[in-house]
């Protein structure tokens, strides 16, 4: 997709749809409780792939490029008892690590074997009913690992407790998890590093739950980029002011480092993005984005575009998301006139120059690729390829820049 130069128009409105994070949470809690009623369910790609699988029962399941499925439904068939379910994806998929959850439920008692390569998918799942109640599982790899055993523990006859083995990473992801089952009358604590949760009780909690998903805060981070760059205010609708969303730190980070002011319509959901007048930009941006990972790349993307020098740390994850993140961002930014240095861990700039002409930025498969870079058009006109990506979590995301880009 070729965006021309643009120009931001001023005080627009964009409804962005459910957290993708949310709703597959709450997908599966629907699915394993049934007295849940969601509103506002994201549109992502992944959202609906999760969806289908969950609503057909198939020996095959596919979820293509669907990291969260994939993680979430390896523990969600572990608990089908007599039912075994071949769980697939994309040929990327294929390639990104899933051993330490497949560890963790076979320490369980649950039957996972690896039918091509060793902890990697795809698996077959023989599931049967877990007893056990404790469990070790290293905290430094993902969130996503111990948030698929949380969702299922309230279904375990005596519960679960995990113990988080080493240093935590997006700490905020486990608990917005905590935070969901809480709502639906799920008991559990958060002490240090063990996080337990009690067996839920169906019999005693009939009443259906409603349950209005916040929009997605990582989408909101793209919009927070324009703003920086344009210096121009933008609203974004069904935001939440206390949110449970960890990508919800652009907020802060953003006002911190780019000047944008971030305040709250209570009874509209509304957020508004407001440049600070006379912001004075830092020297440097030194930053662990450990709880964020997510939001990293559109950092990096609009640090670049204003020649801010940015060392951004804690982002170990990002080699195992759709693509090796750290690389190719590594691999892009060259394109905006970033030189920068990468390590398993984090990303700093060590030089800024006049950025390439016909620039044309790979996406490797990644969504994020393609929406973090998209803001650089205000600064000049460039390709994204392969922009189909957007659909994995945020399909109407070229339209929505259509309603506040014009050709500058």
């Amino acid at each position: 997709m070729k965006l021309e130069k643009s120009k931001l128009i001023g005080n627009k409105t964009i409804q962005i749809s459910g957290s993708k994070s949310i709703s597959n949470r709450l997908l599966i809690l629907e699915s394993l409780f049934k007295n849940i009623q969601i509103g506002n369910l994201s549109n992502s790609q992944d959202t609906q792939l999760l969806k289908k699988a969950l609503s057909e029962n198939t020996e095959i399941v596919d979820i293509h490029h669907a990291g969260t499925a994939m993680r979430f439904l390896t523990s969600y068939y572990s608990i089908k008892e007599g039912k075994t379910t071949i769980l697939t994806g994309s040929k990327r998929m294929k390639e990104r690590p899933i051993k330490n959850l497949v560890t963790a439920l076979q320490n369980l008692g649950v039957e996972i074997e690896y039918m091509e390569n060793e902890g990697f998918p795809p698996l077959k799942i023989k599931g049967r009913k877990i007893t056990k109640t404790t469990v070790d599982v290293p905290a430094n790899i993902s969130s996503q690992f111990i948030t698929s055993l949380l969702l299922i523990a309230g279904k375990l006859e005596n519960g679960l407790e995990i113990n988080l083995i080493g240093e935590v990473t997006s700490r905020s992801y486990i608990e917005m998890t905590l935070s969901i089952l809480t709502k639906f009358g799920i008991k559990n604590s958060f002490v240090g590093n063990k996080v337990k949760v009690e067996h839920f009780n169906e019999n005693n909690n009939s009443s259906p739950v409603n349950y209005e998903v916040e929009s997605d805060w990582s989408s909101a981070s793209y919009f927070y980029s324009f703003a920086a760059l344009a210096r121009e205010t933008i609203h974004l609708k069904s935001f939440y002011k206390e949110s449970t969303q960890g990508d919800s730190a652009i907020a802060k980070i953003y006002e911190n480092f780019f000047g944008i002011k971030t305040t709250f319509t209570e009874g509209e959901h509304q957020l508004t993005l407001q440049p600070i007048e006379n912001f004075q930009f830092p020297e440097k941006i030194v930053l662990d984005m450990n709880d964020c990972p997510d939001i990293a790349q559109t950092l990096c993307v609009t640090a670049a575009s204003l020649k801010i020098p940015f060392e951004i740390s804690g982002l170990g994850t990002l080699r195992v998301k759709e693509t090796d993140r750290l690389l190719a961002l590594y691999n892009e930014l060259k394109k905006l006139g970033t030189e920068t240095e990468i390590t398993d861990l984090m990303i700093k700039s060590v030089s800024f120059n006049d950025p390439e002409d016909n620039i044309s930025i790979k996406t490797y498969q990644d969504h994020r690729m393609a929406m973090s870079f998209a803001p650089f058009c205000l600064m000049k006109e460039l390709n994204i390829e392969d922009e189909d990506v957007v659909e994995k979590s945020y399909p109407m995301f070229w339209e929505d820049l259509d309603e506040i880009l014009t050709i500058k």
